[in-house]
């Protein structure tokens, strides 16, 4: 049978739009359907302009350091729309070069909604049909707020960057990376933040040493966190919202926010009628080739539910046209992936928490918390913590976990030599750069427990 295509992708995010591109470039014919915007959650309602208000929330301490430092600063008010349009106007721009990457290389594109007719069929909301010998979904995944009463007029991260003012006052409810960094974000803005998580701590699965000073250091900086707290109730009044908890609090905020969950794209597109099996969350199952339970139809990405991360969902794209395209098949690597959140302080993970591996096998922890130079010499007392997680029987680092301004930057070369297998004696044997706060990876001689 003669297909319209040799692939057609649903979903114009990164994941999504990288599988696309190279798999033209080796000659396949491409299309691609996205129902908003090129770009998907990263570019458009994630990573990106989440990374560029976490750059604008960081001056307020800028220009108080600054004048520790002897310079005379005289700070205006943050302007919301002045940012806000810079910021929009970068979306729209980075938009534009998803969809030139697709043209340029070929990709015939519709802006339209996609489901499944069958193994080879796509059925389009323009009413068009396509057929393809392969298909690839990468739809993403959407946040989703809790069934409670008033839910319905609070917001999410993806209302949060089109906010008309900013807030005075916000109530943001969840405990992982999501809320803990816009709990910084806005902070940092000037809005009274207060953060409820039901939760023991905030970041679960993370390093439990790592989150508690994350924890400390958000409240630190003013945001009103209570933990083992949930919303029961909230209903709009004069002023904003008034909001109901289990901690048998009633407070009023202008803006609630939920940051409780993310599920899948994968509702309302046909797949289990075609015999594509979903998980409980509405995750696309799949195999360690990215392929669902029809042989032609793959997924990858955050519709999986398997590490949602936009680099992975690169990754598994890549792979994908590796193994259906190339003749060559390629299982996506999954293991000691370094992450960063971008909380404030910033935290830097990869490989095991020190919980994971003392769970697994023997192992020696090396830690040190610290005031950094920079910051201490300013009056601040912000703390970092410089961690790594060693097997006993291996040497090898199994675990290395940062928190301190610029840890993203630094895990990604920690996460290289981890990747590689390093152990501590490599470390050790590493000449410390001076000074800096991540000499202390290679300068910890002792371990301060063992497990």
């Amino acid at each position: 049978m003669a297909f319209d295509y040799d692939l057609f992708v649903i979903g114009g995010g990164s994941g999504g739009v990288r599988a696309a591109r190279v798999a033209a470039q080796g000659g396949a014919k491409v299309a691609l359907a996205e129902e908003d915007r090129y770009g998907g959650t990263c570019v458009i309602r994630g990573c990106v302009p989440k990374k560029l208000m976490v750059f604008a929330s960081e001056f307020p301490n800028a220009i108080a350091d600054a004048a520790e430092y002897g310079w005379a600063v005289h700070a205006g008010g943050f302007d919301w729309s002045a940012f806000q349009g810079k910021l929009h106007a970068e979306l729209d721009r980075l938009e534009g070069v998803y969809r030139n990457i697709l043209s340029s290389n070929g990709v015939e594109t519709f802006d339209a909604r996609a489901k499944l007719a069958d193994a080879h069929t796509v059925s389009l909301s323009t009413g068009e049909t396509k057929t393809a010998k392969h298909i690839l979904i990468a739809s993403g995944g959407r946040p989703v707020k809790p069934d409670l009463p008033g839910a319905e007029h609070a917001i999410t991260s993806n209302e949060i960057f089109h906010l008309t003012e900013l807030p005075k006052s916000i109530l943001i409810i969840g405990g992982g990376y999501i809320a803990c960094e816009f709990a910084g974000i806005l902070n940092g803005l000037g809005v009274a933040v207060t953060q409820f998580y039901r939760g023991a701590q905030i970041l679960r699965g993370f390093d439990e040493e790592a989150r508690g000073l994350v924890s400390d250091e958000m409240i630190q900086n003013g945001i009103n966190l209570h933990l083992g707290t949930n919303i029961l109730e909230m209903s709009p009044v004069d002023g904003g919202y008034k909001v109901k908890a289990t901690n048998g609090t009633e407070e009023v905020y202008d803006q609630v926010m939920f940051a409780t969950g993310r599920v899948p794209n994968s509702d309302d597109m046909g797949l289990e009628d075609i015999g594509i099996k979903l998980g409980r969350k509405g995750q696309i199952e799949v195999d360690e080739y990215s392929q669902t339970a029809i042989p032609s139809v793959y997924a990858i990405g955050d519709v999986t539910d398997r590490v949602n991360l936009t680099p992975v969902a690169i990754r598994e794209g890549m792979a994908f046209v590796e193994t259906v395209f190339n003749a060559n098949p390629t299982p996506v690597d999954h293991d000691l992936i370094p992450t960063a959140i971008f909380t404030q302080p910033e935290m830097g993970t990869v490989g095991l928490s020190e919980e994971e591996a003392r769970d697994q096998e023997p192992i020696e922890v090396y830690a040190t918390s610290f005031k950094p130079m920079q910051q201490a010499f300013a009056g601040r007392s912000d703390r970092v913590l410089m961690k790594l997680i060693v097997s006993q029987a291996t040497r090898k680092v199994l675990g290395c976990h940062i928190v301190a301004p610029g840890a993203g930057e630094m895990i990604q070369l920690a996460g290289i030599a981890v990747k590689m297998g390093a152990t501590k004696e490599d470390f050790d044997r590493t000449c410390a750069v001076h000074p800096t706060m991540s000499e202390e990876l290679v300068t910890m001689k002792t371990p301060v427990r063992t497990a």
